[in-house]
């Protein structure tokens, strides 16, 4: 009779054989926490935070793999189809572009290379990965050195693109042990988007002055004209995917779903891109990396280490943007606010909301936003042809 009963208490029983899954929902419930209560960004955290518990249920039922008749897990599907094959990646940079206006960066070109300075913190975190990796203590090849740098640049699509690819390329080569830290990479860059409110404005005042965080900026008096707004992801995709080929796939469906929204013709494709796509792939996307963190995988040293080397790239992504601001005010005769080079990163719009928060909290009537949306919308552009330079360098050195 027992036996017949027994496997009643199966989930209850693989709390004692497994106590981790219960720190692992504590760390779900801290994103929930952060989602829904002090709502940072909870259209991310609240999908991830609830793929991170599916994962972390007893027997794993939601991402096990299929056998002996039973199917896979619904999210093992979501993982195989739309994470391995980098569909929802890409598709979430397809809504990108078609919500992106690149208008503040048509206004002012100077600011695409504030967003290429946020870049600096992804090959600082790169270096910081491969100098852990010489110590005993961790496993970090040049594969996962180049994925956990890219958190840097806080962009989770991207992160996610990369970190599958390298994971990929590591696999197919004989007698190399790769880690999978998808899980890790994407959670980490995500959790550091929606917490760009909390991490940069201390950056931005200790590396500002009081003068600098209250100079003004003018705005273009003249229009950007809509042809040029059609030209402008054409040729950003081609010139890309010539210098970069990687990048193009990134490059490619962004800029594509840019035309959809300057062309003015298509704009039923343009708000599906937006909304209902949009939506969709980011409750999928966020469900299938959260659930890409089963306790065994992520309660690991090298995951805290992620973290840690992910928070130091951001960090140093900031003040790299910050910098440069302040070393290109020496050659311009009308200077630009130096907070704007912290929007360099690919955090959009939140690194641009907290530029503004900043500007105003010095002068209320000083207006910041489109300006810090140059640099930002840059960052998105320089993480992707990063990401793409790293996939056409790493492949061939670790071969």
């Amino acid at each position: 009779m027992i036996d017949y009963i027994e496997p009643i208490f199966e989930g209850l029983k693989s709390l004692f054989y497994d106590p981790k899954i219960i720190i692992m929902w504590i760390v779900s419930a801290i994103l929930f926490y952060f989602g829904i209560v002090k709502k940072k960004e909870p259209l991310l955290l609240i999908p991830i935070s609830s793929g991170i518990l599916f994962a972390n249920l007893p027997m794993g039922e939601l991402i096990r793999i299929g056998g002996n008749g039973e199917p896979d897990g619904f999210i093992k599907i979501f993982q195989d189809i739309g994470l391995s094959t980098d569909i929802l990646p890409l598709l979430v940079f397809l809504g990108m572009g078609a919500l992106t206006d690149f208008e503040p960066v048509l206004a002012n070109p100077k600011t695409l290379l504030l967003g290429a300075a946020a870049q600096v913190g992804v090959f600082a975190a790169l270096l910081g990965a491969l100098l852990l990796g010489m110590t005993p203590w961790f496993n970090f090849g040049l594969l996962e050195a180049s994925s956990i740098g890219i958190i840097g640049g806080a962009d989770g699509p991207t992160t996610i693109f990369i970190s599958t690819r390298m994971r990929e390329i590591g696999q197919s080569i004989p007698n190399l042990n790769v880690m999978d830290i998808v899980g890790a990479t994407a959670v980490a860059a995500y959790s550091y988007m929606a917490l760009v409110p909390i991490i940069q404005p201390p950056i931005i005042r200790l590396f500002t002055t009081k003068h600098e965080r209250r100079i003004r900026m003018d705005y273009a008096s003249k229009k950007i004209s809509k042809r040029t707004k059609i030209i402008f992801p054409i040729a950003t995709l081609i010139i890309v995917s010539v210098l970069v080929p990687a990048a193009s796939p990134l490059i490619s469906v962004m800029m594509f779903g840019n035309l959809l929204r300057e062309s003015g013709v298509v704009d039923r494709l343009a708000k599906t891109a937006q909304n209902d796509l949009m939506n969709i792939v980011i409750i999928l996307l966020g469900l299938s990396v959260g659930a890409t963190m089963p306790a065994n995988v992520f309660l690991k040293l090298e995951t805290i280490s992620i973290f840690i080397l992910g928070l130091f790239s951001f960090i140093f992504a900031t003040i790299s943007g910050i910098l440069l601001a302040k070393f290109m005010n020496l050659f311009l005769s009308k200077p630009i606010n130096p907070m704007i080079g912290a929007a360099g990163v690919s955090a959009v719009p939140m690194a641009a909301r907290v530029v503004q928060n900043e500007a105003i909290k010095e002068d209320p009537s000083n207006f910041l936003l489109m300006h810090a949306m140059g640099p930002n919308v840059a960052g998105v552009i320089g993480t992707a042809t990063v990401a793409g330079v790293l996939l056409a360098i790493v492949p061939n050195l670790v071969r």
